[in-house]
């Protein structure tokens, strides 16, 4: 900064050749005397070192030269006041520069230090400089400081000392030497001042250090170039950049002050790599603990390979958070998926291992297991080449022995399978534009807690997230919207999965899922699936329709609380066990559906809102509660809400226990359900033995197992029309259904009974 060259400011006075009538032997105010036609002052317009000067002789105390213009004082501009003089003959003086500060009303401002320091001078014909420098800011050097309200000064001498000297003064220089405060001034350091070359080739790392180093909390300005960094570079000060850098994939830059990704975009000038590289320091650096993505859209190449752009670190265990942004999967090539075939052997006694695979090798961590007796979203854990053996998500079903697999491989734009274990990681108000053309997120193969928050998964093609192994133990998802790719299509031929787990502990709680063919398969226990709406439905008259909520694990310990679940049914089956069949084992049990809203529309007359599927037989229902629900059905009327799949086994209904369905709904169902199932009976006709029929209301299909009570609603009455206060016995399972109970009098009798009956024990 330099007001003479930049705005083009005259700071130098005439020469003194231009005439003596504008220089003061006062102050330099306006009528102030000059040294024109003095008798003590004359213009020498030759001398051996000046080239024309001032000679002026000593006559009063404090002798005073000024010069009548205005020089003007900016804020932020230094001035520097040079004379050169000499002693010609007589008493030897001493000279300063000195000047004369005025504001704007023309009036001096007192209280400031006006002159600079005295130099005397020793001997004749030596010419010696004097300089001072004038300025707003207190800064080192500043002789006189001069802040607002001073607007301009009249500059020249100070003589002093004995009169009677001659003295010579050369013209006087006033020049900007703001620059030279530069460094202290303005809030930034270039690292170009300390030796950073910027030509993408010699490394600039020390260079960027050194910067940092002096910036003392001021900026760390990257000047226009490109500049290689070799190794890590950590700034303790706020970065800009103009240029850019680049580093090799395991040097790691850390921004401390202005962590967010568009600085890093700024610094790589490329998205997806910037996005890799803060990540990187994100998992590398303690004084963050999230990426905020700025509400930058992100366009993403292909797969992001999330370990790969943390390469020395397989494991992460401390609370990071990736926030505020969009990933934009570009169209192209990189996402198409792959698939592979290969023969394989499975042994149910080492229930999640493939062995003798046949080019294992090219088979990817996170794929997709297809083939008989595989359960739905297994998927590729880990593999070792050496033994040719590959480690499942989940066990078989009915696998066992040697046969063709496929693995297919989805592309993911945050794949997190490279990671070992990955421990509460959070991404939080991120969309996720997968386009039709990638799937979402793939996690990692072990971990805890990962958290998906306030986020929306757009049109992925296959999958939302995916777990390949038990990263997801205790998984949150919390108030996200997943938004199928698949609307237009039937619900029965649609592929895509908003996501599945395989630990325990997930929570899935008030989220929005639309026209997926599952909402979400859940392979743990212990689940809680609260406030969530997803719907499944399609334009088909009485169309089919596929299972939102699938439950994979029989002892399953989860509570399904206040959703809405549209034309879509929950399904709850044991295909990830390797031996199916009931096994001294709590069977299907401990699930809880309470307070949801059932509804289908146009749906075909069978459809069914809860569906058990077991793999195997011998298994029955040892707990399960569904209270408080509301089922209904729109543009159609629904036989009944519940169904036992019997594609592979039936339920063991002389084993049931504790089941409770009590306080529902039925809006356009045929046949609602109950249990304990309370029932009116009227006996018209006088027998000693009344038969109940139960079929219909009891859930599943069930028997009649137990009689909890038999109350009479009337007189009792024998055939002559006598009261008869007897207490009948009970049978039940009667019928060739078993859905029947009788009621033995010890005589012939009519009248009205309530019965309470169960088809479970407890």
């Amino acid at each position: 900064m330099n007001k003479a060259i930049t705005d083009g400011v005259v700071f130098m006075p005439t020469p003194f050749e231009a005439g003596l009538d504008v220089w003061s032997s006062g102050e330099g105010t306006p009528g102030s005397d000059t040294y024109d036609g003095a008798v003590n002052a004359a213009f020498v317009p030759a001398d051996q070192d000046f080239a024309g000067c001032l000679e002026l002789q000593k006559t009063t105390s404090t002798q005073l030269l000024r010069y009548m213009g205005e020089t003007p004082i900016y804020p932020g501009c230094y001035l520097r006041i040079t004379a050169r003089v000499k002693a010609i003959s007589g008493n030897l003086p001493s000279v300063q520069i000195s000047g004369w500060a005025g504001d704007g009303n023309n009036d001096l401002v007192t209280g400031l230090t006006r002159v600079g320091t005295s130099v005397d001078l020793t001997s004749y014909g030596e010419v010696v400089e004097i300089s001072a420098i004038v300025g707003s800011g207190n800064r080192g050097g500043v002789d006189m400081i001069w802040p607002d309200p001073v607007i301009y000064g009249h500059f020249g001498l100070n003589i002093t000392g004995p009169n009677g000297g001659v003295i010579r003064v050369d013209d006087i220089v006033i020049e900007d030497i703001t620059e030279a405060y530069l460094r202290s001034m303005l809030d930034w350091v270039d690292v170009r001042d300390f030796g950073a070359i910027g030509n993408g080739v010699t490394d600039d790392t020390a260079a960027f250090e050194a910067a940092d180093d002096a910036a003392d909390g001021r900026i760390v300005l990257i000047s226009a170039g490109t500049y290689y960094l070799g190794s890590d570079v950590t700034f303790s000060n706020r970065v800009r950049f103009e240029g850019t850098v680049t580093m090799p994939d395991a040097a790691m830059l850390s921004l401390t002050k202005n962590f967010d990704l568009p600085t890093y975009i700024d610094a790589f000038d490329n998205e997806e790599l910037a996005f890799k590289k803060a990540f990187q320091s994100l998992l590398n650096n303690s004084d963050h603990e999230s990426l905020d993505l700025g509400g930058r859209r992100i366009s993403v190449s292909g797969p992001i390979d999330m370990q790969a752009a943390v390469n020395n670190r397989t494991e992460y265990a401390t609370r990071r958070q990736i926030r505020n942004g969009q990933f934009y999967a570009e169209n192209n090539a990189n996402w198409d998926t792959e698939s592979f075939t290969s023969t394989a052997t499975y042994n149910a006694n080492n229930p999640t291992t493939l062995t003798n695979v046949t080019n294992v090798a090219n088979i990817p961590i996170g794929a997709l297991v297809w083939a008989n007796g595989v359960g739905r979203e297994v998927y590729v854990r880990a593999k070792n080449n050496a033994t040719q053996e590959i480690t499942l998500s989940r066990p078989l079903y009915d696998a066992v022995g040697t046969q063709t697999y496929s693995f297919t491989r989805f592309k993911y734009i945050l794949d997190f399978s490279g990671f070992q274990k990955l421990s509460k990681f959070m991404i939080s108000d991120v969309e996720f534009q997968c386009g039709g053309r990638s799937s979402g997120i793939l996690l990692a193969p072990a971990g805890l807690t990962f958290h998906l928050k306030d986020s929306f998964m757009t049109a992925p093609k296959d999958r939302g997230i995916s777990s390949p192994g038990e990263g997801c133990q205790g998984m949150l998802i919390d108030r996200c919207q997943f938004l199928s790719d698949e609307g237009g299509t039937r619900a029965q031929d649609r592929v895509s999965i908003a996501l599945n787990a395989n630990a325990n502990d997930v929570k899935l709680r008030n989220n929005r899922i639309t026209k997926f063919r599952h909402f979400a398969v859940l392979a743990g226990t212990s689940s809680i699936i609260s406030g969530n709406h997803w719907f499944q439905g399609d334009s088909e008259l009485e169309g089919l329709r596929t299972s939102g909520l699938v439950l994979t694990s029989p002892h399953n310990r989860a509570t399904i609380d206040g959703n809405y679940i549209d034309n879509c049914f929950v399904e709850w089956t044991n295909e990830h066990d390797p031996a199916p069949e009931f096994n001294s084992e709590f069977s299907f049990s401990a699930l809880n559906i309470s307070n949801n809203v059932f509804q289908s529309i146009d749906s075909a007359s069978w459809f069914r809102f809860i569906v058990i599927k077991p793999h195997g037989s011998g298994h029955f229902i040892n707990g399960l509660n569904v209270t408080g629900n509301v089922f209904r059905s729109i543009h159609g009327v629904l036989d009944r809400v519940d169904r036992v799949d019997t594609s592979f086994a039936d339920l063991d209904f002389g084993r049931m226990r504790n089941i409770v369905v009590k306080g529902n709904s039925f809006n356009n169902i045929e046949q609602g359900i109950e249990n304990p199932l309370v029932l009116d009976h009227e006996q018209n006709t006088p027998n000693d033995t009344w038969t109940v029929y139960c079929a219909g209301p009891l859930p599943f299909g069930g028997y009649a197992r137990n009689v909890e009570s038999v109350v009479a609603r009337s007189r009792i009455r024998d055939g002559g029309g006598s009261d008869n206060f007897a207490m009948p016995w009970v049978s039940t399972e009667e019928g060739a259904n078993r859905d029947q109970v009788q009621l033995h009098w010890p005589e012939n009798v009519e009248g009205d009974v309530t019965v309470v009956v169960r088809m479970d024990a407890y």
